[in-house]
């Protein structure tokens, strides 16, 4: 299966082991990933409140870009950008928004390539057909299925899932022999971007989700979003001074789809963690 690939920022910076993750998953999956040429930023976490048009012609142009390059499917690992680039999609189906994009960023725009995030890739290839190339049974996971905030809001935009109860990562992980847990924080936010400018408020948050993960029995926190994954994996250490019990990992969703697919976590970039357990090695 041929997809286009829209990385974004995160995963050619700070979240590059993501990268590694995705890219190595994938291709056990035959999943070849064409990445948009010459691509930008999508806009996010500040072009929507600070310039509307703005907010629109950066996810277009990407848009743009996979049309040009006759992609109908675009893959953006980052629930952030798969967000904008949806919430985009949509604006250009008005005809007159269309026009004036199409103006802003020089080439035309149908508004027609369909968007996907990371589960909805897998879906594509097929739960079975996944769980029939697993050479290794996740037996010893008992994840805490993370969600967050955008792989399914706003729900009239994404239509991904259930808004407030989503179950497509833990129907995946429980077809590869892993033990899902029932929790209450899969949809709670991590805090996302305020990371850099209210540290104190997003090791709560971190801490209040992590608690609940433990307290419901998981063993690890598996999540779709680099956003997240930093938040819960390196607020750890602040999570602990507020009474976290004990070490999470949070790997990756292709972390543990790799790994039942016979891959070594080292190939997956899951040594570059800062939560390392024996569920890590």
């Amino acid at each position: 299966m041929n997809i286009g690939y829209y990385p974004g920022c995160a995963l050619h910076g700070s979240s590059d082991d993501y990268e590694t993750s995705v890219r190595v998953c994938l291709k056990a999956l035959d999943v070849q990933l064409d990445e948009l040429q010459d691509w930008i930023c999508c806009g996010a976490t500040a072009a929507h409140s600070i310039n509307k048009k703005l907010a629109t012609a950066l996810p277009a142009r990407n848009l743009g870009i996979a049309q040009k390059m006759n992609l109908d499917r675009l893959f953006a690992p980052c629930p952030m950008c798969s967000m904008e680039l949806k919430k985009a999609s949509d604006e250009l189906q008005n005809e007159e928004v269309r026009a004036e994009m199409e103006k802003i960023v020089e080439t035309p725009l149908s508004g027609s390539v369909d968007v996907l995030n990371l589960i909805q890739v897998f879906q594509a290839v097929g739960y079975d057909v996944i769980a029939e190339k697993a050479t290794r049974k996740l037996e010893e996971f008992k994840p805490a299925c993370y969600y967050g905030c955008l792989l399914t809001r706003p729900p009239k935009t994404l239509k991904f899932d259930d808004f407030e109860h989503p179950t497509s990562m833990d129907e995946l992980l429980a077809k590869l022999g892993a033990s899902p847990v029932e929790w209450n924080c899969k949809t709670v936010c991590c805090g996302g971007g305020l990371t850099l400018c209210d540290a104190d408020g997003v090791a709560q948050m971190s801490h209040r989700i992590l608690k609940n993960a433990l307290d419901s029995g998981a063993n690890c926190v598996v999540v779709a979003c680099p956003m997240c994954q930093v938040n819960l994996d390196m607020k750890q250490a602040d999570a602990k001074k507020l009474g976290l019990a004990a070490d999470v990992p949070i790997f990756y969703l292709t972390d543990l789809v790799g790994m039942a697919l016979g891959l070594k976590p080292s190939q997956l970039d899951v040594h570059r963690h800062f939560t390392q357990t024996k569920l890590s090695k």
